[in-house]
């Protein structure tokens, strides 16, 4: 069995979530308490503003966190589907796939959008930043997803094999999922990804797609030695 690893915010989903404005925030707020973050040439990044504050800055953390959720809680409220999104995954399933989620978004802001938008069945993991070590562009949530595969019904060797090799992909719209998955060695589908940003950051999807509908064909394609 194959198994296809997909993002969540704008990869399934649409939402309003603003990182750039979310990292402003926290940004504010660590400021406002602490005093100003070193000046440099590129904005600060939500991830590493919460990596700040827990090394950092402790007892801030947990206001930096509770300001995330409330952010993410208002995009999730407003979610829609992303075109294609359903198709996707059930057509993964019958291509052989098994289907996770590996997102950054808190599970009780991303479950109940998952169960409200009608997803939730299809996938048979969902990993959250609860269920992690650290945020992508880290790896560790690909730990939770190989764990979990390897120890099916049916698991072991074989299933551990296709969570880490080229039988399972990636699938996302960010340089973010694409360190993600390179770190692990698992081959990167980027969808609708900016190329600059990809470029910046090294990362070389195995394909670009414009339409999620058109995912299945190409990992029965992939699985059939059609395609690299």
């Amino acid at each position: 069995m194959g198994l296809c690893v997909f993002d969540l915010d704008h990869t399934l989903i649409r939402t309003p979530l603003d990182l750039a404005a979310m990292a402003a925030d926290l940004r504010a707020l660590i400021e406002r308490a602490c005093g100003p973050l070193p000046a440099r040439p590129e904005r600060y990044r939500v991830g590493e503003l919460i990596a700040w504050s827990k090394t950092r800055a402790p007892e801030l953390e947990p206001a930096v966190w509770a300001l995330a959720l409330e952010r993410e809680r208002r995009a999730m409220d407003a979610a829609t589907l992303e075109p294609g999104a359903p198709e996707a995954l059930a057509g993964a399933r019958r291509a052989g796939f098994g289907t996770a989620l590996w997102t950054n978004n808190a599970r009780g802001v991303t479950v109940p959008a998952l169960e409200r938008l009608g997803l939730a069945a299809l996938l048979d993991l969902v990993v959250t930043r609860d269920d992690m070590r650290a945020l992508k562009p880290d790896p560790d949530g690909w730990r939770v997803i190989a764990e979990h595969f390897a120890a099916r019904p049916g698991g072991g060797a074989a299933s551990a094999r296709a969570a880490t090799t080229h039988d399972a992909v990636v699938v996302g719209d960010s340089w973010v999922d694409g360190l993600a998955a390179a770190a692990v060695g698992v081959p990167f589908v980027a969808y609708r990804a900016n190329d600059t940003d990809l470029a910046r950051w090294g990362v070389t999807p195995v394909a670009r797609l414009a339409d999620l509908a058109l995912l299945p064909d190409w990992l029965a394609r992939r699985l059939n030695g059609l395609v690299q």
